[in-house]
């Protein structure tokens, strides 16, 4: 890739988080967190460890962020989430430290259907928030 296409495509990414909303913003972890995850399993499979390692680091502070996001305030089940992000997060740390492609696996399956309802959720919200324009976004979904 030249230096002109990376330029390009770096600022046509950030613009793309400045201008999100916090439930796309959501969504957009959820998308490189799994990105990562099949990553770390690819490179796992194959045991080529040092090169599982960055994107299960990466992965692990998706996860943070995910957690920090979180508004416990705002939704009743939002310790249940934050619980399972937790144990999520270890699966991580054991998959790397221990070279477990299982643990990768295991967080993937955690993951992929609180991926789908986050794209879900934040779809819906889109919409509602096309037919009502001037809603305030901040917090629609219980994040930050």
């Amino acid at each position: 890739m030249t230096t002109t296409a990376f330029q390009a495509r770096s600022a046509y990414a950030r613009d793309a988080v400045l201008n999100a909303t916090p439930a796309q913003l959501v969504v957009m972890l959820y998308d490189r967190l799994e990105l990562d995850l099949r990553r770390a399993e690819l490179a796992q499979a194959e045991e080529r460890w040092a090169d599982a390692s960055a994107p299960l680091r990466h992965a692990q502070d998706i996860i943070t962020e995910l957690q920090l996001s979180l508004r416990l305030d705002v939704w009743d089940d939002a310790e249940k989430l934050f619980a399972i992000y937790t144990y999520v997060r270890n699966a991580l740390v054991a998959a790397n430290v221990s070279h477990d492609i299982e643990r990768t696996r295991e967080a993937a399956r955690l993951i992929a259907p609180l991926a789908a309802a986050w794209r879900g959720a934040a779809e819906q919200v889109g919409q509602q928030q096309s037919a009502q324009h001037g809603i305030d976004q901040q917090g629609a979904l219980g994040v930050a």
